[in-house]
């Protein structure tokens, strides 16, 4: 039975103690946070991290309820926001009437029926990034997984939804920029009580890495703004919108919200993907049972939209692989009104962080929850599952808007290269997440491949 989000007595937050947390937390962020979740059996409790004591929210109720039922009540603000907004800026990730207008003009780029009709582009953009992996395929050549899914994901982004207005040089450039802001907001997000006129490692690689981002997306922006034609790519759409309101301020949203979709429609997406290939490679089972689907419906001709309604399994890999892993794995907001939740009082100010990497891994909530197992998401098996308790694209208002995009994307990639390669081998067979921005692997991840022969 559900549990009230409001009708429990009004008591104190159990808080898990400065001694305990803080150590493991400077040790291994995720494991920390992986504990500390375990530790709550989906109550709401309060972490103290000496002058920040942030509450930790996991009971897919009360996610449901700040998410979704009230999620007027908890906006993106406060410390754990600001490394972030000092690279998106006051866009589609930001919240309120910035958000809202971004939101907006973005959302029907992103309908489920816009990308179905752009998926025949992007499944040739996608078998192009594929062809670039015979070379190594068939010379036996270890291929470094991140590297590779950025420049098949990149391919696909530059060419469907920004209109090749980004060659792919430029793109080559953002790559890396990204993945070093992702690990420079660590120490930040260790120490959001520290102010930024205090340098903290870190610091500088990100602002190196805005200023590399910047110098690919301002000349853009400059360009198209005053021309923005009738395309419906990204930048047309958000000039167009821009050029209504006119202004300098029209010029630096169109800046911010491009950053926002280059980083979630590119770093995020290969980020992903590159935990795939060592759960394949530790689970033989799975990559067996994969590679059989993916024979039977695409046998030995290219990956198209029309094979994707006959790969079930392939689709349960993926959501499988954001369950275990999920590429926004820390959601933190505000509190703007005090009210109680799970029988604690939230304060207005209070901050509270949710976490999907926590709750798809609580045995409240989950049988197994340690184990990849594609199969729990049959539709046998997750028909009676609480709607948060799986959440990897947020939900609510601020649910994710390129979650179309990276389902048909995703599914494309890892049959598109299963179809015509066959795992020898993955290094290391079993990758740890370190924390960042997004969730990536600590160790460097690089895949053998062999081309399965044609009959």
């Amino acid at each position: 039975m559900p549990i009230e989000v409001d009708a429990k007595p009004i008591r104190q937050a159990r808080t898990l103690p400065l001694r305990q947390v803080l150590p493991a937390v400077i040790r291994d962020p995720v494991h920390a946070v992986l504990e500390i979740g375990r530790r709550t059996g989906g109550d709401v409790v309060r972490v103290n991290l000496g002058p920040f004591r942030p509450y930790l929210i996991t009971h897919p109720d009360h996610l449901q309820h700040v998410l979704r039922g009230n999620s007027a009540n908890y906006l993106r603000d406060g410390v754990l926001w600001k490394p972030l907004h000092r690279l998106f800026g006051d866009g589609v990730m930001s919240d309120g009437p910035a958000w809202e207008r971004s939101r907006k003009v973005l959302q029907p780029v992103f309908t489920a029926k816009n990308v179905e009709g752009l998926a025949g582009r992007m499944a040739e953009a996608v078998a192009e990034g594929i062809d670039e992996l015979a070379r190594p395929a068939e010379s036996g050549l270890p291929i470094d997984v991140p590297a590779t899914m950025a420049r098949i994901v990149n391919r696909v982004v530059m060419r469907v939804f920004f209109g090749d207005k980004i060659d792919m040089a430029d793109a080559a450039r953002l790559a890396p920029a990204f993945d070093a802001v992702g690990t420079s907001v660590i120490f930040r997000y260790l120490l959001p009580f520290v102010p930024y006129r205090f340098p903290v490692p870190g610091d500088r690689a990100f602002r190196n890495a805005v200023r590399t981002i910047d110098d690919v997306v301002v000349p853009l922006v400059n360009r198209h703004m005053d021309s923005p034609g009738e395309g419906d790519d990204i930048v047309s759409v958000l000039c167009r919108a821009a050029d209504a309101v006119g202004g300098r301020r029209s010029a630096r949203w169109v800046r911010d919200n491009l950053v926002a979709m280059l980083a979630t429609a590119t770093e995020t997406t290969a980020g992903a993907l590159t935990w795939l290939w060592p759960l394949l490679q530790a689970h033989p089972e799975v990559a067996a049972r994969l590679r059989q689907e993916i024979g039977l419906v695409v046998g030995d001709g290219p990956v198209g939209p029309a094979h994707l309604a006959d790969l079930p399994y392939t689709k349960q890999v993926v959501q499988e692989l954001l369950r275990l892993f999920p590429v926004g794995w820390l959601f933190p907001r505000m509190v703007v009104k005090s009210e109680p939740l799970g029988g604690v009082l939230l304060k207005k100010g209070e901050t509270i962080v949710i976490s999907p990497l926590i709750t798809h891994r609580m045995e409240e909530f989950w049988e197994r929850p340690e184990e990849f197992d594609p199969g729990r998401f049959s539709g046998r098996r997750s028909s009676s599952r609480h709607r948060y308790a799986y959440f990897p694209f947020g939900g609510g208002p601020h649910q994710c808007l390129g979650m179309h995009v990276f389902m048909l994307e995703a599914q494309l990639i890892i049959a598109g290269i299963l179809s015509r390669y066959e795992l020898l081998s993955c290094s290391p067979e079993v990758a740890t997440p370190q924390m960042g921005a997004s969730l990536r692997p600590r160790q460097r991840v690089e895949i053998t491949l062999r081309p399965i022969p044609s009959d």
